[in-house]
């Protein structure tokens, strides 16, 4: 006598999804409390990092100097990122400030591999993902193609999409817009998009360049709770924003760059108190 096949498993609802989100959000609140990060595995080393690139003055004038002195057109050199140092250990949060131009979304992307360091040394644990509000997505796609799209990329199958995509498009809360081209979207609309996209994957190390300040306050605290899992399973998060009240809610700890170099580094509110005595009352 034959014994019946049992029956598969029902998958999840949303509501059981956020449940455990929830769940994963306070267990990683939790270990950040008690367990030193130095007692945890490295995740990012940067060492003696310098970001040096040449940038050309007016294009007019300057071909019009070649064509008339035959000398190259003048250039100046930009030190954006000088001498920086700093360890980052798996599950801690990070925020990084620092006044317009000090160098913080092009130490982000250089982490990330995005641009090259002129010397030093990095080392990660796991290939980083970047997300920002600058990111590039399709314009002319769907936000549904987009979806597909952006998780083949970050190397789902087409299976392990089709299983992500419910939670992905329940994320975004954009409906029917998913069906409409990115370049009609808002920029908190690409900024749901985005994060949902690149969270899919649960990555190990995720950079935050200033996305998180784009969309509503919904958003935000759903953007917080599924960060909060992601460091509940010893992920790693960097985020830079001017926002000073989602650094201090968010993070843990604190990196402040000015002019290129590291100012301070230490717990979130004791760095972001210098920073705000730095740059006096709004």
């Amino acid at each position: 006598m034959s014994t019946p096949a049992p029956s598969a498993s029902p998958p999840p609802s949303p509501a059981r999804r956020r449940r455990a989100r929830r769940a994963a959000t306070a267990k990683a609140q939790r270990t950040r409390e008690v367990e030193p990060p130095s007692q945890r595995d490295l995740s990012i080393r940067v060492r003696d990092l310098h970001v040096e690139y040449e940038l050309y003055e007016n294009r007019r004038a300057a071909l019009r100097e070649r064509v008339v002195t035959q000398r190259g057109p003048s250039k100046s050199l930009v030190r954006a990122v000088r001498g920086v140092s700093f360890d980052v250990y798996e599950g801690e949060a990070v925020g990084v400030v620092g006044s317009n131009g000090s160098g913080k979304s092009t130490l982000l992307s250089t982490i990330a591999g995005l641009l090259p360091s002129s010397r030093g040394e990095i080392l990660v644990s796991e290939e980083p993902k970047l997300l920002g509000v600058g990111a590039t997505l399709l314009p002319r796609a769907t936000g549904y193609r987009n979806i597909r799209l952006g998780c083949l990329a970050l190397g789902l199958s087409e299976e392990q999409v089709d299983e992500a995509l419910p939670d992905i498009v329940e994320f975004t809360e954009l409906g029917e817009a998913l069906d409409r081209p990115l370049r009609t979207y808002s920029s908190g609309m690409r900024a749901r998009l985005h994060f949902a996209i690149a969270t899919s994957v649960d990555p190990q190390i995720l950079l935050i360049d200033e996305a998180l300040t784009v969309g509503d306050r919904k958003f935000r605290r759903k953007a917080r709770e599924r960060i909060n899992a992601l460091l509940g399973r010893a992920g790693t998060l960097m985020l830079v924003s001017h926002n000073v009240a989602e650094i201090r809610q968010q993070c843990t700890r604190g990196l402040w760059i000015e002019r290129g170099k590291l100012r301070a580094d230490g717990p979130a509110n004791e760095v972001l108190r210098e920073y705000r005595a730095f740059i006096g009352p709004e």
